[in-house]
């Protein structure tokens, strides 16, 4: 089932986050006991700020499926994580090196970007 088909999505929060900057990989826990792996560089291309999506007219609250497919390379300043901030208690914004911190990502959003067969990881087939 892809995250967008299910109506519960909108209640799942993570319960933990792990940076591993060596690895270059973001590890989130969810409520539900699902555990996401992003790696940074898919955190970035997946970035969801207007910047990044290309317009207002291109915003969703589902990641695009090329994001997926990018890749931008681990030694760039755009993809060596910096900081997590929280935003509220619905979302997460990186702070990037090249010092890109715009991107809101909502608990939706986030689960939606897991490259997992079970999560979002499907968008990149569709």
């Amino acid at each position: 089932m892809m995250v967008g088909d299910c109506p519960t999505m909108i209640f799942m929060k993570p319960t933990s986050f792990t940076a591993d900057r060596q690895a270059k990989e973001l590890t989130v826990v969810w409520d539900d006991g699902h555990t996401s792996l992003y790696s940074f560089s898919l955190l970035r291309a997946g970035c969801p700020c207007v910047e990044c999506r290309g317009g207002h007219d291109k915003m969703s609250d589902e990641p695009s499926p090329e994001v997926f497919e990018m890749h931008l390379g681990d030694s760039s300043p755009a993809t060596r994580l910096k900081n997590l901030l929280p935003v509220g208690s619905y979302a997460i914004t990186p702070l990037w090196e090249d010092g890109h911190a715009y991107g809101i990502y909502n608990w939706h959003y986030l689960r939606a970007l897991c490259p997992c067969e079970e999560c979002g990881g499907k968008l990149s087939k569709v």
